[in-house]
C-alpha cells in the first residue's frame, strides 16, 4: 500500500508512519513542520490552509497514492479557545484533504475526536449519537465540521470513509512540551522532578489510549477501507475504560517514586470533563482489541520519555 498522512510530524502521524513502513508499505508525510522525532518518514512541506490542493494531487499522482490519512490538525482543546481561528483552520485542512481525495478518486480516513460528544454528562457515546448541535469548544466544533464535510463528500460524490473519533492519545513522541502542552508528558515532566501540578476539574474522568493501540486500529481500518470491507463507518478508537487525572497523576507518581504534590482548580472553559468510550463498533468491524490500560502504559511512556533524554 501507497499511503499519504497529513500532520506527520505530529504524535499519532509519526508513530503510524513508522508502524505501516515497518509492515513494508510506502509512506509520504506532510505536514507544515520538519518531523522532530524521525527523519524516517519521507515528508514534504505543505500548508494546508493554503491553495494547497493543486500540490497534493500532485503527490498522490505521482506516488500512486492508494489512501489518504487526515490527522493534520491544531489539537490543544484550550489554546483553541484563546485562538479560535484555529478552529476555522482545522475545517479548512479537512476541506482540503477531501477535495484532494475526492479528485484523486482514492479514499480517506479523517482523525476526529471525543470531543463531538461534548460532555457525557449530558451526552452518550455511541458513534450515532453525538450532538451536532451543541459543540463544548471552538476544537470540537472543528471536527464536528470536519466529520459533516467527510460525510457530505460520502454523499455527494461517493468518497469512502472511515472517521476515527481518538480520546486522550498518549505515549512515544508526545513530550514536546514547548510546541503543545499535553497533560501527560506535563504531568510526567513535573512529578518526576518533584515539582507541583496542577489538575484542572479534579472531577475529570478521561479514556486515555496508548499510542501503539491506537496506530493499531487506524492500521486495521486502512487495511479494512481498501479491501472494501469496512466502509463509510464512524469508530470510537480508545481504551474504552475511565481514569481520573488523579489516578494518572498516582500512576506516574508510583511509576518514579514520587507522591505527587497536587493542588486543582475548575476545570477550564471548553473542556470535556467525562468521557468513557463505547469501543463496541470497533472490535466488532476491525478486530480492534487494545491491549495497554494506563496503569501499564504509563511505565512505558515514561521509559520512553527517559530514554529521549526528557
Amino acid at each position: 500500500m501507497n499511503i499519504l498522512i497529513t500532520g506527520s510530524s505530529g504524535q499519532i502521524g509519526s508513530n503510524l508512519g513508522l508502524r505501516l513502513m515497518e509492515e513494508g508499505h510506502f509512506v509520504l508525510g506532510v505536514d507544515i513542520r520538519d518531523n522532530a522525532w524521525t527523519d524516517s518518514i519521507p515528508t514534504r512541506l505543505v500548508d494546508l490552509t493554503g491553495d494547497c490542493v493543486g500540490r497534493i494531487l500532485e503527490l498522490i499522482k505521482g506516488y500512486e497514492i492508494d489512501l489518504l490519512v487526515h490527522l493534520a490538525a491544531h489539537a490543544k482543546v484550550f489554546e483553541l479557545v484563546r485562538e479560535p481561528s484555529r478552529a476555522l483552520q482545522n475545517v479548512n485542512m479537512t476541506f482540503k484533504a477531501a477535495e484532494s481525495a475526492r479528485i484523486a478518486e482514492i479514499p480517506i480516513i479523517f482523525g476526529s475526536s471525543r470531543e463531538v460528544y461534548g460532555d457525557i454528562h449530558r451526552h452518550v457515546t455511541e458513534e450515532s449519537c453525538a450532538d451536532f448541535v451543541v459543540a463544548e469548544s471552538p476544537y470540537s466544533a472543528s471536527k464536528i465540521a470536519g466529520e459533516a464535510l467527510i460525510y457530505s463528500y460520502a454523499q455527494c460524490y461517493e468518497l469512502p470513509y472511515i472517521v476515527f473519533r481518538f480520546s486522550n492519545v498518549y505515549g512515544r513522541f508526545d513530550n514536546d512540551l514547548e510546541r503543545m502542552e499535553r497533560v501527560t508528558p506535563l504531568f510526567i515532566k513535573r512529578i518526576s522532578q518533584g515539582l507541583p501540578i496542577v489538575i484542572h476539574g479534579k472531577e475529570k474522568i478521561l479514556d486515555f489510549t496508548y499510542v501503539d493501540d491506537c496506530v493499531q486500529g487506524i492500521c486495521l481500518g486502512i487495511d479494512k477501507l481498501l479491501k472494501g470491507d469496512v466502509v463509510n463507518q464512524t469508530i470510537n478508537l480508545a481504551y474504552g475504560k475511565g481514569n481520573s487525572l488523579v489516578d494518572l497523576a498516582d500512576f506516574i507518581g508510583k511509576a518514579v517514586g514520587v507522591e505527587p504534590e497536587i493542588s486543582f482548580t475548575p476545570a477550564k472553559p471548553g473542556e470535556v470533563t467525562r468521557y468513557i468510550a463505547d469501543i463496541t463498533k470497533a472490535r466488532t468491524l476491525l478486530g480492534y482489541d487494545p491491549k495497554t490500560s494506563l496503569q501499564e502504559g504509563i511505565p512505558k511512556a515514561i521509559a520512553w520519555s527517559r530514554e529521549y533524554g526528557q
